[in-house]
């Protein structure tokens, strides 16, 4: 079964869960259920690990400092997905991310310790991209609006923002970092951040997997499908931090979490950005 006809059977999911608003949107749009997560776990083949970084091994602590955790509350034990501090009151991630209540982990490592690093701060808007589809996960992107400034230390910083026009060339290693779940029968995530350098591959090895789905204007194909490194399904709306500048964010890859991956290209939306943190995001 493709990626794309797993989002199609989500359809009838989605028409009979009740919604939550949208902040700063004029138009309603449908989430992207973490029900989906569940769905792709079924579908792994032995030995595959849904959601974790695949192929990858535990960060030195605090050596991504731009990471955030995303929860939908502090009590919960798990990150649903990851995102980047931008600005002190910023978090940018994947539109797929969307939940009504979003509570932002900054400076963790182990998730499943009260940290001293940590700062454990709200939500108070999330921006999904206008143009943001569910079905085919374009324009996967979102900004996070918190409800106060983060306080920047030596875990908590900000990500360096690629400039407009930037390029990622193929062949280049860049990293991804997250909290991914590692057991698809407990979901069970990793309590500590995993990381995993990644080789950008040419457009084609996404367009002949994803098809029409795959858009090389604002995507970028990332992960060598001959080697057993990925990022997956519990890492979405993580960075892709090449040369310590931040080029993507994870968005969507293969059912069974093989390589490559396609990221969102953040130089692509730089106007939509700029022009949603001018509007007071």
């Amino acid at each position: 079964m493709s990626l794309l006809s797993l989002l199609q059977d989500q359809k009838e999911h989605r028409a009979n869960r009740s919604s939550c608003p949208l902040y700063s949107l004029p138009e309603k749009m449908h989430l992207f259920l973490l029900l989906l997560l569940l769905l792709l776990a079924c579908f792994l083949p032995p030995g595959t690990q849904a959601g974790e970084i695949i192929g990858g091994h535990e960060a030195r602590p605090h050596s991504h400092p731009y990471m955030a955790c995303l929860k939908t509350s502090e009590e919960e034990s798990d990150c649903f997905c990851g995102g980047l501090l931008i600005r002190e009151d910023v978090v940018l991630t994947a539109a797929h991310c969307y939940q009504c209540s979003i509570t932002v982990i900054l400076g963790a490592h182990n998730i499943s310790k009260s940290e001293s690093t940590q700062q454990v701060i709200s939500v108070s808007r999330a921006i999904p991209h206008l143009n943001y589809s569910d079905h085919t996960l374009t324009n996967d992107i979102m900004l996070l609006k918190l409800v106060k400034r983060a306080k920047l230390t030596s875990a908590v910083q900000l990500l360096r923002m690629p400039s407009p026009g930037a390029q990622v060339r193929p062949g280049q290693v860049c990293t991804v970092a997250g909290w991914g779940r590692t057991s698809p029968i407990h979901q069970k995530s990793s309590n500590v951040l995993l990381e995993v350098n990644l080789i950008v591959q040419e457009d084609y090895q996404c367009q002949s997997r994803f098809a029409e789905a795959y858009i090389k204007a604002t995507q970028l194909c990332v992960g060598d499908p001959n080697l057993r490194k990925d990022s997956f399904l519990g890492d979405s709306g993580g960075p892709l931090v090449c040369n310590s500048v931040a080029q993507g964010i994870v968005s969507y890859g293969d059912e069974y979490g093989a390589p490559p991956t396609a990221y969102t290209k953040i130089s692509s939306f730089l106007p939509w950005i700029k022009e949603t943190l001018q509007m007071g995001a």
